[in-house]
């Protein structure tokens, strides 16, 4: 059993945590002081330095978790030998929207606070090593969609697609319908729009091809 000194520090660990993604949110990554997080938690600003060693750590803190949730089901969908290459992505497209919905708040602190290229080669933080792996897991996925060997061109292809789904992000983040609703009305919409793409991308290969021959 719990003491009442562990019970009141964790409360107060998690108490920082919150006011950390709060503050995120409402101000961006870069803006928010350890002072301010420490008034907004109402406790001192040496408190938090007994729990978290600087603000990068509170961003880990905030932030692993839910990304290795997202990372562990889309390792999960992409290794069903059930569903054809085009519906692996359709349905890690759509858990990506979900996730990102369901996090409308903080999705964009969780994946772009302290980022670096998708294409880094060595991060530093832990957390840039996560989001590159779950980028990479999209990219793995296209590669099969498009049969494609060049790497520059699946990467380019990768950002595009991904640039796709962060404006279906942009149009939908503010809407007040029920997100079970909405992604239950919207899923033909957004399966179709990776159909599209995949089309373009196809015909886009298909033309280069023609050229070189």
């Amino acid at each position: 059993m719990k003491s009442k000194q562990a019970e009141r520090s964790e409360e107060t660990k998690k108490q920082i945590v919150e006011s950390a993604g709060r503050l995120f949110s409402e101000k961006g990554y870069d803006s928010v002081t350890i002072r301010a997080i420490a008034k907004d938690a109402g406790c001192s600003h040496t408190t938090i330095y007994l729990y978290f060693k600087d603000k990068e750590e509170l961003l880990h803190q905030l932030s692993m978790p839910p990304l290795q949730e997202l990372h562990e089901q889309f390792l999960y969908l992409s290794s069903l030998s059930t569903l054809s290459s085009e519906n692996k992505l359709k349905q890690i497209s759509l858990e990506y929207i979900h996730f990102c919905l369901q996090n409308r708040n903080l999705y964009d602190i969780f994946f772009n606070a302290k980022s670096t290229r998708v294409d880094e080669e060595d991060p530093k933080l832990e957390i840039n090593r996560l989001r590159i792996e779950i980028f990479e897991i999209m990219k793995k996925i296209i590669r099969e969609c498009l049969a494609i060997s060049n790497e520059e061109q699946l990467l380019a292809f990768s950002r595009i697609y991904y640039f796709n789904l962060n404006g279906i992000l942009s149009t939908y983040s503010y809407q007040h319908e029920p997100l079970n609703v909405l992604m239950e009305r919207l899923t033909p919409t957004f399966n179709l729009a990776i159909e599209i793409l995949l089309i373009g991308f196809k015909e886009k290969l298909k033309r280069g091809n023609d050229n070189e021959g």
